[in-house]
């Protein structure tokens, strides 16, 4: 893994730890980790997207390991964490910028692509799918609904907190180490987990991302941005069906499946998401040709593996 510089931006509300890598003049791409990682859950990806020549802003988004904790539910609306986006952006000088998240990083950036459509250029999601057909396909998907039954545990107070934090993490350690492949997770990468989980406040301003999902949202744009989803079929909290959905909401998307991958799909495939990622990115600039260097491009986006 290359080393990334860090530092803190302040931004109006909050202040977020940031990894940075790249050419400075490189074009800009912000990557979004979920839950329950921080920055370092794109390490795989920072090496290779900065000697492509990107210009690399790898936040921990508010709550997480040592960005700021605003306190009450309502600082976590998805409303705020896609305004944090932009106004980083704005801080680092980038008017405009390419985008992928991952997880709860993939909501928000899907979030911000609807609200703020002129800020995103391109826009990468890795198994997560778009707020605005969350709830609705739940409702025809009832093997959906109970697969997210954790969401609902996590609204309770202060309980949650302290059964994932107990003897250093283990419900957590084991979780992620259950539902990815084997080996994508070193008890050294666990350990690291760990140490941001400890955090004083971490955890509840980790689980009060959840927690606001029971808050209002106004109704979701559809995604103007060429978008590409990357996703894997063995997600065990994610049915394949929420790419599709979130699919229809696109102008202009296209999915590439991962068979054998499973929620943690950039640490277990981390060479093919990351040639995906830099063919995807690099389109539009001088000289590319739309589409032709995408693995699977021109595939029905609903189709079989690519």
């Amino acid at each position: 893994m290359v080393e990334p510089g860090f530092r803190t931006v302040d931004l109006a509300g909050t202040r977020l730890h940031l990894a940075e890598a790249g050419p400075p003049d490189g074009p800009p791409v912000i990557l979004l980790h979920g839950f329950p990682e921080f920055w370092y859950g794109w390490r795989h990806q920072i090496g290779p997207l900065a000697e492509a020549g990107f210009r690399l802003a790898v936040p921990d988004q508010r709550g997480y390991n040592l960005s700021s904790r605003p306190g009450g539910i309502a600082a976590y609306h998805l409303d705020r964490l896609a305004d944090d986006v932009v106004a980083l952006g704005q801080a680092l000088g980038h008017a405009r910028f390419r985008l992928v998240g991952h997880d709860w990083g993939g909501l928000v950036a899907w979030w911000v692509a609807s609200l703020h459509p002129d800020r995103v250029e391109r826009l990468a999601i890795l198994n997560a799918p778009h707020p605005g057909i969350v709830a609705s396909y739940a409702r025809r998907h009832p093997g959906q609904w109970l697969r997210s039954l954790y969401v609902a545990l996590f609204q309770i107070p202060r309980l949650p907190e302290r059964r994932l934090l107990a003897d250093r993490g283990a419900v957590l350690r084991r979780a992620l180490a259950d539902t990815a492949r084997p080996g994508a997770f070193t008890p050294a990468d666990l350990d690291r987990y760990a140490e941001a989980w400890a955090r004083p406040g971490a955890m509840t301003a980790m689980l009060d991302w959840y927690r606001a999902l029971r808050l209002p949202r106004r109704p979701a744009p559809r995604v103007r941005a060429p978008t590409l989803i990357l996703w894997g079929r063995r997600d065990h909290a994610l049915q394949a069906g929420l790419a599709e959905a979130s699919l229809a909401l696109c102008e202009q998307g296209r999915i590439r499946w991962f068979p054998e991958a499973t929620h943690w799909l950039q640490h277990e495939e981390p060479e093919a998401v990351n040639a995906a990622l830099i063919a995807f990115l690099r389109e539009g600039r001088a000289g590319a040709v739309p589409g032709s260097s995408i693995p699977g491009a021109g595939l029905n986006p609903a189709a079989g593996p690519a």
